[in-house]
């Protein structure tokens, strides 16, 4: 039996939500179908999706690669927000959209620094964002999975590193680099006289993920659950009415690197992400075997990690050019 559809706009929208976070997605994926089925609805003049079916949605996703150039995983992330609309929200199933002009996917080789370059950047960096950027590199973390870590995430008797809920709702365990230990140390003392601050003030909390906040209750306020790296500013949570505190701002380190890499020198474009692609190459170079970086970095599929064998210094076969023979 068919589930009535929202009658609109606004009740459409609170439907994706709820569908989404009942499925546990991030609140990133969350962000991105809800602008992709404004978009969509924007496309066909306000007219709801549950009067449109495959073609209206075919000739949406071909004026995303034909007239507005998207790039293919643009279209892509369009499509599967439209999907899950019609699967999970609206009940009218749609395997996949009809005739579609398919945006093209570039091979794109990843930006890569040498370790002097490492070395240049991170010196002209300091602070916390230095710190991140240090768990970027030491340990192949994109930069949220960087700065969601929780107190309870580090462990310095084993030397790793949990992360949890990353890309794709999977976990995994990567190393704590031993250069980062006694810098990390003093981070955790520092995030732990804030929130002794912060219990004294009243607050202390932090934003639990999924439903641990009703199964847990309390948990938010104890040592274990608080960030790493916790914000500057405090907020108070609009349900509890408790003051609380978010993790520290990407933008602060994606600033940081950019700063620092044009005060360098280096003349590529480098963001926070480059420090996981250098993790991996240069695992690679040092001889570590692929499937171990493929657990590292958390791919799901080893064809994702085999690119970093084209951007090997030494070749993806180690061949020797004919001019170094001369």
């Amino acid at each position: 039996m068919q589930s009535s559809p929202p009658t609109d706009g606004g009740r459409l929208i609170a439907e994706v939500r709820r569908a989404i976070r009942a499925r546990h997605y991030s609140r990133r994926t969350e962000q991105a179908y809800v602008r992709w089925v404004r978009e969509y609805v924007r496309y066909h003049s306000g007219r709801h999706p549950a009067e449109l079916g495959e073609a209206d949605v075919s000739r949406f996703l071909t004026d995303l690669a034909v007239r507005r150039r998207v790039s293919a995983s643009t279209q892509n992330q369009a499509a599967s927000a439209l999907l899950f609309l019609y699967n999970e929200v609206l009940s009218r199933p749609m395997r996949r959209a009809g005739d579609v002009v398919r945006a093209r996917e570039p091979v794109r080789l990843p930006v890569v620094l040498t370790p002097e370059e490492v070395r240049r950047v991170l010196e002209r960096m300091e602070g916390t964002n230095r710190l991140v950027a240090v768990l970027l590199y030491g340990a192949g973390l994109r930069l949220l999975e960087a700065l969601r870590l929780r107190i309870k995430d580090v462990d310095f008797g084993r030397g790793e590193v949990a992360i949890r809920d990353a890309k794709g709702g999977r976990a995994r365990v990567t190393m704590l680099p031993h250069r980062s230990a006694r810098a990390l140390r003093r981070q955790l003392d520092r995030a732990r006289v804030i929130h002794a601050r912060d219990r004294q003030d009243g607050g202390g909390g932090v934003p639990l993920p999924h439903a641990l906040g009703r199964k847990l209750p309390g948990a938010a306020l104890e040592w274990p659950w608080q960030w790493v790296f916790p914000a500057a500013r405090r907020y108070r949570d609009r349900e509890t009415g408790l003051m609380c505190r978010h993790h520290w701002h990407p933008t602060n380190v994606q600033r940081a690197v950019r700063r620092a890499v044009k005060e360098s020198g280096i003349a590529k474009r480098a963001t926070c992400h480059t420090f996981r692609h250098s993790f991996a190459t240069h695992l690679l170079e040092s001889g570590h075997d692929i499937r171990t970086v493929q657990e590292l970095l958390g791919h799901r599929d080893v064809r994702t990690t085999m690119i970093y064998t084209h951007v090997l210094n030494r070749g993806r076969l180690g061949v020797v050019s004919p001019i170094d023979r001369i």
